[in-house]
């Protein structure tokens, strides 16, 4: 990233970000520790899904106790193990109490970032494993739900683009260059670079992602940083960024 510190009107935005901690109960004293590490030293904290291991709500506790204390905003998506249990609502509604809002398909004003762009993302693969719109209705409606999160981050980042900074929050992969390390033959799980079409469009400061456990930290998308934060990737509880806050903003508007 670039060194913003010597420009005219410029600030720095501390990011705390991880992805895939599967909280359950035998959790509950290591995720506080982890959240408490990082208070005071990031602006925000990004969660970027699989907040659970099964999805089960009493698990969306654990994080949310955690978050509680924390001085700063926390957000989060939603990953596939928060799906699992089918009670996402459930899931999503004992998180505010620790105050994570959760982004789905939405942007959201934030005091320290301006306005943030999240949401889950979905699968549909990349060169060579491409899911097409075609075939059995199942299978058709997999690519129906990843275009509608694709035309979900589009609109998104059109709300945001006069915002100082702009980060879009995924769970699943937008490029395949942060997913290599997995076997090539579940690819097509892990994420889709139809997400990457409003990404290269609309120039976000920055992306963050998650659900490759064995996938590779840093890509990019055009000239825009993409980073895995996955918790088994980046080794670590969190990690954490800085990003250059310029005023005005330099986002175009498409």
């Amino acid at each position: 990233m670039d060194d913003d510190r010597n420009r005219p009107g410029t600030g720095r935005l501390r990011i705390a970000a991880a992805g895939d901690m599967h909280c359950c109960e035998s959790r509950r004293d290591e995720i506080p520790r982890a959240i408490e590490a990082v208070n005071g030293a990031a602006d925000i904290v990004l969660l970027a899904g699989d907040l659970t291991t099964h999805g089960e709500p009493e698990q969306a506790a654990v994080p949310a106790d955690a978050c509680a204390g924390l001085d700063v905003p926390a957000l989060a998506v939603l990953g596939n193990h928060d799906w699992h249990a089918s009670r996402r609502d459930e899931l999503v509604a004992a998180l505010p109490s620790g105050g994570i809002r959760v982004l789905d398909r939405s942007w959201q004003v934030c005091v320290a970032a301006g306005l943030e762009v999240g949401l889950k993302g979905f699968v549909g693969g990349f060169p060579g494993s491409h899911l097409p719109d075609f075939d059995e209705p199942l299978l058709r409606a997999v690519y129906h739900e990843t275009s509608l999160d694709v035309q979900a981050l589009d609109a998104g980042l059109r709300e945001i683009a006069l915002c100082p900074t702009r980060i879009v929050l995924l769970h699943y992969a937008p490029t395949e260059q942060t997913i290599a390390g997995e076997p090539a033959g579940i690819w097509g799980y892990l994420g889709t670079d139809r997400l990457a079409a409003p990404i290269a469009e609309h120039e976000p400061d920055l992306v963050l992602h998650g659900h490759a456990h064995a996938g590779t930290f840093e890509g990019t998308i055009g000239t825009v940083p993409v980073y895995n934060v996955s918790v088994p990737v980046i080794a670590r509880d969190f990690w954490l960024f800085e990003l250059g806050v310029s005023t005005p903003a330099h986002a175009p508007i498409h």
